[in-house]
């Protein structure tokens, strides 16, 4: 098998996810690591990181070098060759309350299975992967037709790895194993706390975004939020961060707005003409304001 990349997770309520607490729902807490994959190809065990298969010149924060010393990823494909595993490595981002011993390593959430083109479902594969020794991330609870107000509450309940007393993780991913969108795809949902408390900014006493801004500025104040931009920063920041390293993040946020929210900007705003170089300058300054750069 080669690199192949994991699925992009959507807001909830947005249209690639839209019908997705319909029927048995998997809530998991969501942490703050980097995307990662394992895989075995002609023998030879491999690493990802969300992008690009990784090397050991090129890790990703120790990542393959780590999975490298792990016999366990030997015994599991050695019986699982078809196998993708998908996983946060805990380094750290913007969330640094995990607990001491939970740094360095490879909690897994999602198991791919080539030979059928799927995502298996939770529990087939924590009985393969608990054989094997390899940590995943548990499910919260199983729910049936989740309204959103029950999925808010359970943001509550994502404790993992975190230490006593220092509030709740990142946020939570909503799994549908029987969910199919309207494009036919796999997809799952999330909820980011920071984002929630953002969406619900009227009733936190945060302004709202004012009717005689620009398309532009509204665009930049709903869609490229703070946990957005530190988290694009962190990713790049791993090995150090120095002055300049400062274009490259700024031009990361304006892709990943582009890439990864544009189709939910059309629909959200109904089909706007745009002025993307005001959006580039406003995307620029907000980053800038953010990581006060």
């Amino acid at each position: 098998m080669n690199f192949r990349k994991y699925m992009h997770v959507e807001r909830l309520n947005t249209t690639a996810v839209n019908g997705i607490n319909d029927g048995m729902c998997y809530i998991f807490p969501k942490i703050d690591g980097t995307n990662s994959s394992v895989w075995v190809e002609n023998g030879v065990i491999k690493a990802g990181s969300r992008n690009r298969e990784l090397s050991l010149e090129n890790d990703n924060a120790g990542f393959y070098a780590w999975v490298l010393n792990q016999k366990g990823f030997v015994n599991f494909f050695n019986e699982f060759p078809y196998i993708i595993l998908y996983g946060e490595w805990l380094v750290p981002h913007t969330l640094k309350t995990y607990n001491e011993g939970a740094w360095k390593n490879f909690y897994c959430f999602d198991v791919y299975f080539s030979g059928c083109e799927k995502y298996l479902m939770y529990e087939t594969y924590t009985e393969m992967l608990e054989k094997h020794t390899i940590e995943y991330i548990p499910a919260i609870c199983k729910i049936k037709n989740p309204s959103d107000e029950k999925l808010y509450e359970l943001l509550e309940k994502n404790t993992f790895l975190i230490k006593d007393g220092s509030g709740t993780g990142e946020g939570i991913v909503i799994k549908n194993y029987n969910f199919r969108n309207r494009f036919g795809n796999t997809v799952w949902a999330k909820i980011v706390k920071n984002e929630f408390k953002s969406h619900h900014s009227k009733t936190m006493g945060i302004p709202e975004i004012k009717e005689s801004q620009n398309i532009e500025q509204k665009i930049i104040n709903k869609f490229l939020t703070e946990n957005l931009i530190r988290k694009e920063f962190e990713k790049i920041a791993l090995n150090g961060f120095e002055s300049k390293n400062i274009p490259e993040v700024l031009n990361r946020c304006y892709y990943v707005l582009l890439t990864e929210e544009i189709y939910e900007i059309t629909k959200y705003f109904k089909n706007p003409v745009i002025d993307f170089k005001l959006l580039m300058k406003l995307s620029i300054n907000k980053c800038k304001e953010v990581l006060n750069i």
